[in-house]
């Protein structure tokens, strides 16, 4: 007898819920999900999922986790400071949904590829995928960004960008361009970058500085490494953000 009404609505639910979300986790990618986590997540929500107080949020308990659809969710549209990671394919974002709702004392069960693949089917298309190298800064933003680099930058990372890390006059500090700073931030975008920086920097008085001057840095520190600039200046759309990656020249 074909049913009907809310009974019908009830198991088309948990069909959905049961596609998205399993008992068993595949150790195979829980494997994959602490690379991805390493490389993606790990720079804000710490080694163990413990965040930073009133900056980004623990993952080690977090009760949001257990919602399967909330965490996919997140990781396709990025949500608050949070930039998305459109790149990432359903497999690969189900590997992560695995990690963090599995690891620092989680255990909300597994993710199927299959239920990601429905969920972000639901979901705005994450738009086209751009490098640092496309011309994504101007030069008048990257002259701003020297002008106020020195003051609030300067001190730990030198001014070359060069960072600090042997000086014992100076607080240790990465390098911000060229090679290295290539190689430390190679895969992420610069949304990620925008979000660390403005809320962890500097570390004396993080978030000090108006918005536009921590993308007016980024700027420079593009224009530093030798990244050409385009017409169109960064914008402070996280979301926009989230879709431009850092690596190396092609």
């Amino acid at each position: 007898m074909p049913m009907h009404g809310p009974s019908a609505i009830a198991i088309l639910t948990l069909s959905a819920g049961i596609a998205l979300a399993q008992d068993s986790v595949d150790p195979a990618m829980m494997e994959q999900g602490a690379a991805l986590y390493a490389q993606h997540c790990q720079i804000c929500h710490k080694p163990e999922g413990q965040g930073t107080a009133s900056v980004f949020p623990p993952l080690a308990g977090s009760e949001n986790l257990a919602d399967a659809d909330y965490v996919v969710t997140n990781i396709h549209n990025g949500v608050v400071t949070m930039p998305p990671f459109p790149w990432l394919s359903d497999v690969e974002v189900a590997a992560l949904a695995n990690y963090v709702r599995n690891s620092f004392g989680n255990t909300y069960g597994g993710v199927t590829e299959a239920g990601v693949a429905a969920t972000r089917a639901d979901l705005e298309p994450v738009g086209q995928v751009r490098s640092i190298w496309d011309g994504v800064y101007t030069q008048e933003q990257a002259d701003r960004g020297r002008a106020v680099f020195n003051s609030p930058c300067g001190l730990c990372h030198g001014s070359r960008l060069n960072g600090a890390p042997d000086d014992q006059d100076m607080r240790p500090a990465p390098p911000l361009a060229r090679a290295n700073f290539l190689r430390v931030w190679n895969g992420r975008s610069l949304g990620a970058l925008l979000s660390y920086s403005r809320m962890t920097m500097p570390q004396s008085n993080p978030g000090f500085l108006p918005e536009e001057d921590y993308l007016a840095i980024i700027a420079h520190m593009l224009a530093t490494t030798g990244v050409p600039p385009g017409t169109t200046p960064l914008s402070l759309d996280i979301q926009e953000l989230g879709r431009i990656r850092i690596g190396p020249k092609p």
